[in-house]
This record gives C-alpha cells, sequence and structure tokens, in this order.
C-alpha cells in the first residue's frame, strides 16, 4: 500500500470524527502558539531593551568608584573623594584607543523660568560627554570644548525641559533660567532621547563640567568618567588601557583592591541579553509542558481508535495485510493529527505575537528556527506518541480482532 493511500485514509478518518480530532489537536495548537509566542516576545523583549541601552552609546565605558569601608560601613560611592578631573587628562594622554572622554558630575536640581518650574537631572561635562553618551542638538549649539572647561554659566537643555517651561522648544534658546537661584543662559536644545530603560532621558541640563563642580555642588572630586572609543571593536582594549593608567599610573590602589571600577555599556548589554535569553527560554519550555499533554492526549485517541477499529485491522490482517503497514497506517494518523495541530498554533502563535508585541509597545519577533522548533516538536510528538499504538494495532492476532465485538 502507498504512503499516499495511508495518507489519505488517515485524512478520511480525521474528516468522520472531527470534533474528537479538534479536540486531540487543541493540546497540540495550544503549545505550539505559547512556545512561538514566548519565544517571540521575548526575541522582543530583548530587542527592545537592547535598543535602549544602544541609546546611551554602544561605545560607552564608565570608570566609578570602587567600594570604599569607614569602620565596616559602606559609604555613598557617589561621595567617595577617588576620582579627580587630573585623572580624565592622564587617561586621554596614555590610553590611545579612547576617542573621547568627560569628567562627569550631577545632580538633581529645580529650574525656574518666570511661573513655570522643572526639576530636571543636571549634568557637568565636556563638550567630549554629547558625543560619548549620543545626544544631537536640536536648536541653537553646543558649548565649545574652552567653555566646558570653564565656569561659564550656560547650558543645554532636554526636550522635556523645554516644554515643561517655555511654550515652543525654539523660544528656549537664549532665555536665562535658574537653577538653585543661579542664573544660566540656554544655548541650546537637544533631540529628543525618549524613555531610557524606564527614566525620561530628555528631562536633563547638561552644562560645563566646572561649573556644576564648584557653583552646584561645591565639589573637589567627580562623580564618574565617561569615555567612548571610536568603534566598538575597540572597546576592550580601551577599558584594559584604562585599567593600567588607574592601577600603575594614578595608583588608585588601596590594601591591593582598586578603588574604581570599570563598566561599559557592551557588557551591560551582553549580560542583559543573557538573561533574557534564559528567561525567554525558561517560559518556552514551560510552555512546551502542554506539547507533552497535547501528545499524551494523541496516544489516548490513538488507542481508542485501535480499540475501535480492531475489527476492521483483524480483517486487513487475515487478508494478507502486512503488519508494518497497520502500523504506518496509524502512525502517520497520529503524525497527521499532530502536524496539522503544529500549523493552527503556528498561525495562532504569530496572532499572539502581534498582540502582546502591540500590548506591550514593542515588535514582537516571531523567527524562522522558532517556527521550524515548534513545527519539529509537533513531529516529533506525533512519531512519539503515535508508535505505542500502531504498534499495538499491527501486533493484533487476526483471528481474535475478527472476533471482538
Amino acid at each position: 500500500m502507498k504512503v499516499s493511500d495511508l495518507l489519505l485514509s488517515a485524512l478520511r478518518s480525521i474528516n468522520r470524527n472531527r470534533s474528537r480530532s479538534l479536540l486531540t489537536m487543541l493540546g497540540i495548537i495550544i503549545g505550539v502558539a505559547s512556545v512561538i509566542g514566548m519565544l517571540a516576545l521575548g526575541n522582543g523583549a530583548t530587542q527592545s531593551i537592547k535598543g535602549e541601552l544602544g541609546k546611551l552609546g554602544t561605545n560607552l565605558i564608565m570608570v566609578m568608584p570602587g567600594a570604599d569601608q569607614q569602620r565596616g560601613v559602606s559609604t555613598d560611592l557617589a561621595n567617595v573623594e577617588i576620582l579627580k578631573e587630573s585623572d580624565v587628562k592622564a587617561i586621554l594622554n596614555l590610553s590611545p584607543s579612547v576617542t573621547y572622554i568627560s569628567p562627569v558630575v550631577s545632580t538633581k536640581s529645580q529650574a525656574v523660568f518666570g511661573s513655570n518650574n522643572s526639576r530636571p537631572n543636571v549634568t557637568g561635562g565636556y563638550r567630549d560627554y554629547f558625543f560619548i553618551n549620543n545626544y544631537e542638538i536640536k536648536y541653537g549649539q553646543l558649548f565649545d570644548e574652552r567653555t566646558g572647561k570653564s565656569l561659564q554659566k550656560v547650558c543645554v537643555i532636554g526636550k522635556t525641559v523645554a516644554e515643561d517651561l517655555f511654550e515652543n522648544e525654539k523660544d528656549a534658546v537664549g532665555k536665562i533660567i535658574r537653577l538653585d537661584k543661579i542664573p544660566f543662559r540656554i544655548i541650546g536644545v537637544l533631540e529628543e532621547k525618549g524613555q531610557t530603560m524606564g527614566m525620561d532621558g530628555d528631562n536633563i541640563i547638561i552644562a560645563p563640567f566646572r561649573t556644576v563642580q564648584k557653583r552646584l555642588l561645591g565639589l573637589t572630586y567627580l562623580h564618574q568618567i565617561h569615555a567612548a572609543t571610536e568603534n566598538e571593536d575597540e572597546v576592550d582594549a580601551a577599558v584594559a588601557e584604562i585599567d593600567d593608567v588607574m592601577t600603575n599610573y594614578l595608583k588608585k590602589v588601596s590594601g591591593g583592591e582598586p578603588q574604581f571600577r570599570i563598566a561599559t555599556q557592551k557588557e551591560m548589554l551582553d549580560v542583559m541579553g543573557t538573561v533574557l535569553g534564559l528567561l525567554t527560554l525558561l517560559l518556552a519550555a514551560i510552555a512546551g509542558i502542554s506539547l507533552l499533554v497535547g501528545g499524551i492526549g494523541i496516544m489516548n485517541i490513538m488507542l481508542v481508535t485501535v480499540t475501535e477499529r480492531t475489527r476492521e485491522i483483524g480483517l486487513r490482517l487475515a487478508v494478507g495485510a502486512p503488519s508494518n503497514v497497520i502500523l504506518l497506517q496509524f502512525l502517520i494518523e497520529s503524525v497527521v493529527i499532530s502536524l496539522i495541530g503544529g500549523i493552527i498554533g503556528i498561525m495562532l502563535g504569530y496572532t499572539l505575537a502581534s498582540i502582546g508585541g502591540s500590548l506591550m509597545d514593542m515588535t514582537a519577533e516571531v523567527t524562522p528556527s522558532s517556527v521550524l522548533m515548534a513545527f519539529g516538536f509537533s513531529f516529533l510528538v506525533g512519531v512519539l506518541f503515535g508508535f505505542f499504538p500502531a504498534r499495538k494495532a499491527a501486533r493484533l492476532n487476526p483471528i481474535q480482532a475478527l472476533r471482538h465485538e
């Protein structure tokens, strides 16, 4: 008997018991749809978070104060007097892979213009800070290198601050605002950056480093040092160079332990990608349990089918049908049920991914590998759970089968 004939026989059998067949497929449909949907949402979340982190600059390198303890109690790292402005110059001179570098101090401040006010993050840095963190100017201009190292009271503001203080963003340029009662002249408005890791990237004011450090904060040290390379491939080399400068040239070591930490955006992206990848696989594995349940359902129904068709099987065996043909017939029927369920599940999975992506405001990415994996599992479930009932049918004794009521 040809495989095509066995396939048609399987389809006729499924058609005769449509309600039962559909209920049998339900576990496969739900399992496949869940696996595809979960993987799509997981991939979408990964890409979305990577995109958010990418807004901060994929070549970003941050040098921060290390753990400091006084009498066994850890202190606030932002208040640790370890990093100095002279360190920035040393790193720039001794680290050939570093293209941009800026000291960073930051604070939360009250910005006032007339009767309007805003509470932005105020950051002090050199002109390089804009390039390191992917800030672009929309109106006006950035302060220059000389201004960035001076005590001039000028600033560049983000879109949120401009909307809070002025009716029109263009109107902001040239205006005088007050930060903690100190007047600052706005020389530029930044392009919109949007939400970054759940925070408003536009609720920011960037002013010359020494102005913020001396006039607003009254500090003699830095909170952080931000640096960047020309391209992402040079980040590892730059990190090694900065570590060497900080350890051996600047002697930022106490008791044999570094007093600084170096973090990169690349490391954050890798860690986040690994965590989200594991979480996605875990969710897919949980969803895949329904595939196992669906397989058990197929086996149960096929066993019932074998019992119902015992006389038919006995008759076919009596007229000379080989047992392997009987086995193949029921195995094909099991696989067909599973594959039809898998196809419906794939279509439902695309729908779930689309709906989930819309609700979560991200693009759910259904990959060909997830579709192939789900389809392959459907086929495997049909073979594994259909084999036992098919083997039982093939091993029936023809005489006993003909006597079956």
